[in-house]
């Protein structure tokens, strides 16, 4: 199991390897390799976080969070509202 920065200098966009992805500020474990898929977007994109507490979330849009790390509070970027690869779900 691989672990790996998320905003952290590499952005991991192409890494598929199974492993965490952990907040670069503070190593908190934010996403699983098992819930990450490939999408237009220049950033890494994951359909959930790795538990409940990984991230906080506050409104920014009507169809979007914005995300940090549930431990520092290090911004992440957004969620986005069903924008994820099947319907109804979300994209991080």
């Amino acid at each position: 199991m691989s672990f790996c920065s998320f905003f952290g200098g590499e952005i991991y966009k192409d890494h598929f390897k199974p492993g965490i992805y952990v907040c670069a500020k503070c190593k908190h474990p934010l996403f699983s390799s098992r819930s990450k898929y490939e999408h237009s977007s220049p950033w890494p994109a994951f359909i959930e976080t790795l538990r409940e507490d990984s991230v906080t979330k506050h409104m920014e849009t009507l169809s979007a969070f914005k995300v940090l790390c549930g431990k520092c509070g290090n911004g992440l970027g957004h969620e986005f509202i069903n924008d994820g690869p099947e319907e109804g779900q979300s994209r991080f």
